[in-house]
């Protein structure tokens, strides 16, 4: 096999010079994308739960249809979710998370101003297209360019995500106010930050999803040819995902955890405000629940790829959720503090998800297959929880059948939890069946 890099010694050093620096910027403009990215996978939702009230009334919603606006998330994800890995194999995933990145730019700004509660469910499903590809593809760009280090990266992204879900909380209200109190331009404003995030997969629209190695761009022509077979098996493996228990047992965990999450961005605010509390703090409490996944974000994935059985941390978890729900049925405002930092905690069953997702597969296109299964597959078991609770909200008059439904739910998660945590992996499952 001929040298990667012809021609005399002294020019070889100096290309290895300029290309080692070339890849080093290149990992960088990557984990730059990766967090802003992750910034905006929450935003679109999490200032809408803020500003719920505020829409209804603009909009003339009833709460059946307010449950329905809050299910829209999860049926986006099922929706476009699975599209992700054949749109990341076409034109790359560094491209495909760019579109995502504009998309969610553009359906924050344009929904608030399209009129009506049509012209808003579509402008929310435009940027909730954005953010399902991108949720997907997050997974599988962190396993191509990181594989050596799946835990911290997962971590890091997983902060990322949790820090822009409590920003946009914690932050909708006041900016609204400051904006002359007007909904429209609160929950626009949040398109600047998704616009930005576009700019760092620009240089990496190119790219068809190759990680660096550690060697030169100027590969010889034979070397050029291994790599494009090899890059060809490993993204089309003879791999049946619905024949593994794992993987169904990871998408309801997934689905479930999903239901808890987004029937807490978009409910929690109001069962506050319903109990008491001003608006201003129900923001607030809906911000420490979110913001409890910045550090706990970053510190389970580590955890979780540490252990040979992430059961434990399913369980321990839940209970934290169990004990939440209970505080919400009989004391909502008397311990809220509390019961948001509770629920705070149960709301990282999503970074552990997403941990294993990347370690209960061995190759990139086999995370791939993985998450995109078990992302559609969990959301659309997902979209009927925060419907349901508006539902039960309207016609009981109260919150204490929606809260009783949410504890309910925690139980059958626990369970699929300590399943999907197991030592295993997809392939192994899928070519033993």
């Amino acid at each position: 096999m001929q040298p990667d890099i012809p021609g005399p010694p002294e020019q070889a050093g100096r290309t290895l010079r300029e290309t080692s620096p070339a890849r080093a910027w290149t990992t960088r403009l990557v984990i730059l994308g990766i967090v802003l990215s992750a910034l905006n996978l929450r935003p679109a939702i999490t200032s809408l739960g803020a500003l719920l009230e505020e829409v209804r009334d603009g909009l003339g919603m009833s709460g059946s249809v307010a449950g329905l606006l809050t299910s829209v998330p999860p049926l986006c994800f099922a929706v476009f979710g699975v599209m992700a890995p054949r749109l990341a194999r076409r034109f790359g995933p560094g491209a495909v998370v760019c579109a995502g990145m504009a998309a969610i730019a553009t359906g924050l700004l344009i929904r608030p101003y399209a009129g009506g509660t049509v012209g808003f469910l579509a402008g929310s499903a435009l940027a909730l297209m954005g953010i399902a590809v991108s949720n997907v593809l997050m997974p599988v760009i962190v396993k191509r360019w990181f594989p050596d280090r799946v835990g911290s990266m997962t971590g890091l992204y997983s902060m990322a995500l949790a820090l822009g879900t409590s920003a946009a909380a914690a932050v909708t209200v006041p900016m609204t106010e400051a904006l002359d109190g007007s909904w429209q331009y609160g929950l626009a404003a949040w398109a600047a930050l998704a616009a930005a995030a576009v700019l760092p997969w620009i240089p990496l629209v190119r790219d068809r999803g190759a990680a660096p190695s550690g060697r030169s761009d100027r590969s010889g022509p034979s070397d050029r040819s291994d790599g494009r077979q090899r890059h060809a098996r490993d993204e089309a493996p003879a791999l049946r995902i619905t024949r593994s228990r794992t993987a169904w047992a990871l998408a309801v965990f997934f689905g479930l955890q999903a239901t808890a999450a987004y029937i807490t961005m978009g409910w929690m605010a109001q069962i506050f405000r319903d109990a008491g509390v001003a608006a201003s703090t129900a923001g607030l409490l809906l911000a420490v629940t979110m913001v409890m996944g910045v550090p706990l974000a970053f510190v389970i994935p580590r955890l979780a790829t540490r252990l040979p059985h992430q059961g434990p941390i399913a369980l321990a978890l839940g209970a934290c959720g169990l004990a939440g729900y209970a505080g919400l049925y009989f004391a909502p405002a008397a311990g809220a503090w509390l019961w948001a930092l509770l629920l705070g905690v149960s709301n990282c069953a999503f970074p552990l998800a997403l941990t294993m997702v990347g370690m209960r597969a061995r190759t990139g296109a086999g995370v791939a297959q993985l998450s995109a299964f078990a992302q559609s597959t969990g959301y659309l078991i997902s979209i009927p929880g925060p419907l349901l609770v508006g539902v039960l909200y309207q016609h009981s008059g109260g919150w204490g059948l929606p809260i009783a439904l949410m504890a309910a739910l925690m139980i059958p998660q626990m369970a699929v939890g300590v399943l999907a945590g197991r030592n295993r992996t997809v392939e192994e499952e899928a070519a033993a069946r």
